[in-house]
């Protein structure tokens, strides 16, 4: 105790206790003063950034509207709108840090460096996603369209930015990267309103020609979902190995296609039957020939 009495009475005689209030004096009125300039910045940040909130749901509001009066598909809406919100947002948030006293120079160089990092990771997602917005802009296809993409087929069920989900017949649903989709062919078969059937149709060498191709083009013009312009074709295609082959190529409006077709195959096995007109099989004709030259020697021989 009285080592530190001793030490304490020197302190004050050098001056050291004095100097030591005044620096915590001092450090004091820093720290109230930073606190309260801190404390201005970061009010007017928040407001800053709920102002631009607001004000970047109403822009992204009025352009919607003003969109979907002028009929601006929904996809394409929705796509637009999303990436509309993100540019004004990010616009905000680096207004607000500025206002904080955020130095964005050093803060842009690491959103760079991690953005750069990340597209490295991520190069089959944007690839994906950069094909979503051809989709949307370019519209090959729509919902409700039945397709052939990515290798697969079915009708579509929906497109987002990074995939599209088809339903096939026996419904099951098939999702596919819109990269897969981009980069190969796409089947839209609805894509246009009419289209044509097209059938090979095939009756014997015996059969009356000129009576098969009577049945046939009656059957095609009578039935009244076939178009008449373009008119339907039936003629010989074809003198095949066993057969005398017919093309059938009747329009129809698309969304009768598959019907009238599996109608048409049905009333042409019916009206073989009732005819009397064959659909031959793929035959051979075998020849035995006797060797005279030698008892029980047979020599065979076969042609188409």
């Amino acid at each position: 105790m009285y080592a530190w009495s001793v030490l304490a009475l020197d302190m004050q005689d050098l001056g050291v206790t004095k100097t030591v209030e005044t620096w915590v004096e001092q450090a004091q009125l820093f720290l109230v003063t930073r606190a309260a300039d801190f404390g201005l910045r970061a009010v007017a940040a928040l407001i800053l950034y709920y102002t631009g909130r607001w004000a970047a749901q109403l822009v992204v509001q009025i352009a919607r509207s003003a969109m979907h009066r002028a009929k601006v598909d929904t996809m394409l809406v929705k796509f637009a709108s999303n990436v509309m919100y993100a540019v004004m947002m990010t616009l905000v948030v680096i207004g607000s840090l500025q206002l904080m006293g955020v130095d964005m120079t050093s803060m842009t160089a690491i959103i760079a460096t991690a953005g750069f990092a990340i597209g490295l990771a991520l190069q089959g997602s944007l690839s994906n996603f950069a094909s979503g917005i051809v989709l949307v802009i370019f519209k090959p296809f729509r919902v409700g369209q039945r397709v052939d993409i990515g290798g697969s087929a079915g009708t579509v069920e929906e497109i987002h930015l990074f995939t599209t989900i088809l339903r096939t017949g026996d419904n099951t649903q098939i999702i596919i990267p819109n990269g897969k989709i981009t980069s190969g062919v796409i089947t839209n078969f609805n894509a246009l309103p009419t289209r044509r059937i097209d059938l090979v149709v095939s009756c014997g060498y015996a059969d009356d020609l000129r009576a098969v191709k009577g049945f046939l083009t009656h059957l095609v013009t009578s039935d009244p979902r076939i178009l008449k312009d373009p008119s339907p074709l039936v003629a010989v295609d074809d003198l095949a190995t066993s057969s005398v082959n017919f093309v059938v190529r009747p329009w129809v409006r698309t969304d009768d296609y598959q019907a009238v077709r599996r109608d048409l195959l049905e009333q042409i096995k019916l009206g073989f039957d009732s005819e009397g007109f064959t659909i031959p099989f793929p035959s051979q004709d075998l020849y035995v020939h006797a060797n005279p030259q030698a008892d029980n020697v047979l020599k065979i021989s076969s042609a188409a």
